[in-house]
């Protein structure tokens, strides 16, 4: 009777690994993560990023009010992905077929480019947080109960919904927004902006339209028009910035990395681009980048197969805007509702996308 070791077999399973395609994939957002996922089974993955987690964003604003919710939103790249490679860093460079850490070349059959967005900041100031980040949302938990004055910078989804957060959690702060914009979340309906200006009013809220801040000095924010604003805590939602530092110039449009209708790297057929990195004119929503995604996954498929490539058709998908949990906006073109059903629905959104991240398959 012929007899196999766990040690052989181990060897036989890493060795067959070796033979398939090299695949590496750039960030462990929602576009990087889900066309992660869905390769895993088929090629050798490795998945680069600079965090060993998952993180579901629309979710990181109630850590601000709630730290504990941190637990319910994140998940480790090695929890979902079975067979892939996870490497924590960050990228130097590109090149034809390999990019490259520090003085390590890793070599790909094919890349995808999915390393998301984060905000850029014009000043740094101890008291001035990222809100898109939730260790600093967590870290300045203390010093957001103390604070009697908040300044958000930006009225867009982001200072939106961070402003319906902290009032759904305390009645004794009073809050700021400054928004460069004559109205709230500009990019949606003129319903959904005056719904939320007339909430956030009605709570006690002041907005300052068609104004920025351009400095701060010690607890006085400067506005461009010369206004000082005091404050014990700003967050600055403004700023997003793209993150294809790596990428060369020659790659890059208006709005990101140039990619054709199958979401290829402009010339390069093995290289693709997805979620907020790529030029497509649409929202930079989590569902927008789990299509793009999917596209990618099956075009890297029929490349093997030597199968005719998916196009991806940009389409207005609907946005859930939460102003804490009990109200929120649903909003698709011109209709909107409002209240506690879009609060529901953004609640269970979160939940049943961090089911599926967290199941294994």
């Amino acid at each position: 009777m012929l007899t196999c070791s766990i040690a052989t077999i181990i060897k036989s399973l890493f060795l067959l690994r070796r033979m398939k395609k090299k695949i590496i994939i750039l960030g462990g957002g929602f576009a990087g993560s889900h066309v992660a996922k869905r390769l895993d089974k088929y090629f050798s993955v490795t998945l680069i990023d600079t965090k060993n987690y998952f993180e579901f964003t629309p979710g990181v604003l109630r850590t601000i009010v709630e730290p504990s919710h941190i637990k319910k939103i994140q998940v480790l790249h090695n929890h979902y992905l079975k067979w892939a490679r996870i490497i924590i860093g960050k990228v130097d460079g590109i090149r034809k077929d390999f990019v490259s850490i520090g003085k390590q070349k890793i070599e790909f059959d094919y890349l995808v480019i999915a390393s998301g967005s984060n905000y850029n900041a014009p000043f740094k100031e101890q008291r001035v947080v990222f809100s898109m980040r939730a260790e600093h949302l967590k870290d300045c938990y203390n010093v957001l109960c103390r604070a009697r004055r908040v300044l958000i910078i930006g009225g867009g989804l982001v200072g939106v919904e961070l402003a319906g957060e902290i009032l759904d959690k305390y009645d004794n702060k009073e809050i700021i927004i400054v928004h460069s914009n004559d109205r709230l979340i500009e990019r949606n309906s003129r319903k959904a902006s005056d719904y939320a200006e007339n909430y956030l009013k009605s709570r006690g809220v002041k907005i300052l339209f068609e104004e920025r801040m351009i400095d701060k000095k010690g607890c006085f924010c400067i506005m461009q028009s010369g206004k000082k604003v005091r404050a014990d805590l700003v967050f600055l939602c403004t700023g997003i910035k793209q993150n294809y530092y790596f990428v060369d110039k020659k790659y890059l449009g208006e709005r990101g990395i140039k990619v054709n209708n199958h979401l290829q790297l402009i010339g390069k057929k093995n290289i693709f681009a997805c979620g907020d990195v790529s030029d497509i004119n649409e929202e930079k929503t989590a569902q927008n980048a789990e299509r793009q995604a999917d596209v990618v996954y099956h075009n890297i498929c029929n490349l093997e197969k030597g199968k005719k490539l998916c196009e991806y058709k940009s389409k207005i998908t609907p946005l859930v805007i939460s102003l804490g949990k009990n109200k929120g906006i649903f909003s698709k073109r011109d209709f909107v509702m409002t209240g506690f059903v879009p609060a529901l629905m953004k609640s269970w959104i979160e939940k049943w996308e961090m089911y599926k991240k967290r199941r294994i398959w």
